[in-house]
């Protein structure tokens, strides 16, 4: 018999690492995002949960909260301007800084070259790459100061891109290259950068890609979010010897 996937919401029977510690993760209100969030919180850390949608971010921060850790959530579209500096500001005030900023937002849309609007490429852009971009500035010196690490939720499409996704896994691989480039300024001051490539997961986003390559949506088979979200953990986890650079995760077909 296959073993169940893990409950995203199992305490932890030792104290983690990160216990104690302060984390911000963006897309909370997505598949990813909520599992990180519920991870993160089972290991004693406090958290900042942002997402575009009210009251999924509540179905992330409720039982985030019954696991004993102080959460604070900031609806909000990091794409509009300015929303990424305000939720920089919102994050010291509530928690006075940052150890572990995890960028789980995504912005999804297909189209073929030829006849995909340039402003969907930049509406992409602007939520895969400037956001971030423009946090991860934003919150650097607290991220230095405390030695913090940085994770950043790519695609497997970035590495593998398809036809009708070239906006999208040019913007997710130019997240790649970001997470590469601030590795090498930012590794010599202690903070660790982690991209994470998961192949299809079950998630809304991934019922609308089969939706729209025809297929039937079989959550079952795909990757799990938890199963995403422990295999970050376990690199946050790991002692200040060690750095995983790449996480490539793919499903296990049934």
């Amino acid at each position: 018999m296959s073993p169940s996937p893990p409950d995203d919401s199992s305490p932890v029977p030792t104290v983690s690492p990160l216990h104690g510690q302060c984390a911000l993760v963006t897309g909370a209100s997505g598949a990813i995002g909520r599992a990180m969030a519920l991870a993160l919180a089972a290991r004693g850390v406090d958290l900042l949960l942002s997402g575009r949608d009210p009251g999924r971010l509540d179905d992330a921060a409720v039982p985030a909260r019954g696991l004993g850790v102080a959460v604070e959530t900031h609806a909000a579209d990091l794409t509009a301007e300015g929303e990424p500096e305000a939720l920089a500001g919102r994050l010291e005030k509530a928690f006075g800084g940052l150890d572990v900023l995890v960028h789980a937002m995504g912005v999804f849309a297909s189209g073929p070259v030829a006849t995909t609007p340039v402003d969907e490429l930049d509406r992409q852009l602007r939520g895969n790459l400037r956001a971030p971009y423009l946090l991860t500035q934003r919150l650097l010196p607290s991220l230095l100061e405390r030695r913090g690490q940085i994770v950043f939720v790519s695609s497997s499409a970035a590495l593998r891109p398809r036809g009708s996704l070239a906006a999208y896994a040019g913007s997710k691989a130019a997240l790649g290259a970001l997470a590469d480039a601030l590795r090498d300024e930012v590794n010599p001051a202690g903070v660790r950068v982690l991209s994470v490539y998961p192949g299809r997961t079950a998630s809304a986003m991934q019922e609308q890609v089969h939706r729209l390559e025809g297929l039937p949506y079989r959550p079952e088979r795909l990757l799990q979010p938890a199963d995403v979200a422990a295999s970050v953990i376990a690199a946050l986890e790991l002692p200040e010897t060690a750095e995983v650079t790449d996480l490539h995760i793919r499903p296990m077909q049934k």
